[in-house]
């Protein structure tokens, strides 16, 4: 059940999940997209999202991805160690009644990690695995998506967790149309998609900075980091999803992404 203070916050959208609470909350800034009129803030294409890909240097026919996430070595407040763990998670794009459509999952109640949560498919690699083989396995193995017919053609920024050690690559696949998912009910709870122009509608969009009482790496000079969320029907996205998801919109809308120079942890 919502408190009053999440009820405020989401101005009363409901979801099932327990988000965190951190020792501090600031409202964030509006929506990098804002000043984009709502009327080209969807009917996206396939094509112009692979030519954005392409003017960003992101894009697999001309920029493979990065092997190693360069936070690791550029955060001056936490302590450089090699990444053991390596996942990767599939952005799988589809148009749609004139707009592009991806995939998301919640993952199952039961799961003793981010139970509950809005995510992509994808999991962690296994030994000799690249991430696009990782994401497109993973996307099998979650919700069914056949992995014939998904073309790998980009990339989004790793993200970086110090504190594990570990490391996630997002990798940008188009398909042919809209899929048949079947959720796997020992990882997924729920398997759906929704539309960028929705994402992109500001009344779906918050942004928050948080601060805790222990340092995290990677936060400002007063402590804080960015939280982004998006409300879905029935659910909201945040954490890692809702980063990777802010820097694919900012990507395909041409807007500054306010954290293109922040550190992750």
């Amino acid at each position: 059940m919502l408190s009053d203070g999440d009820r405020a916050r989401f101005n009363g959208h409901e979801y099932p999940q327990v988000i965190p609470v951190p020792d501090e909350i600031i409202p964030g800034e509006p929506a990098p997209w804002a000043s984009i009129e709502p009327a080209k803030r969807s009917g996206f294409t396939l094509e112009l999202v692979e030519q954005r890909l392409r003017n960003a240097g992101q894009h697999l026919a001309h920029h493979p991805l990065p092997d190693e996430p360069a936070e690791m070595a550029a955060v001056a407040d936490a302590t450089s160690r090699p990444i053991t763990t390596r996942s990767a998670v599939l952005v799988a794009l589809f148009e749609e009644a004139g707009d592009v459509h991806l995939i998301l999952t919640r993952r199952s109640f039961d799961l003793r990690q981010h139970r509950g949560e809005i995510a992509l498919p994808g999991g962690r690699s296994e030994p000799g695995e690249s991430p696009i083989e990782t994401a497109i396995r993973e996307a099998h193995e979650e919700v069914g998506l056949d992995p014939r017919a998904v073309r790998a053609v980009g990339w989004l920024n790793p993200i970086v967790t110090f504190a594990s050690g570990s490391a996630i690559w997002p990798v940008v696949a188009v398909l042919d149309g809209r899929p048949s998912l079947v959720a796997n009910p020992d990882e997924v709870d729920r398997a759906f998609t929704v539309a960028l122009g929705h994402l992109l509608d500001e009344d779906n969009y918050a942004h928050e900075q948080w601060r805790r009482a222990t340092p995290r790496p990677g936060a400002d000079a007063d402590g804080y980091f960015p939280i982004y969320f998006y409300r879905v029907p029935g659910d909201l996205i945040w954490g890692a999803t809702g980063r990777v998801l802010t820097e694919l919109l900012c990507l395909v809308t041409q807007s500054p992404w306010p954290d293109a120079e922040r550190m992750w942890a």
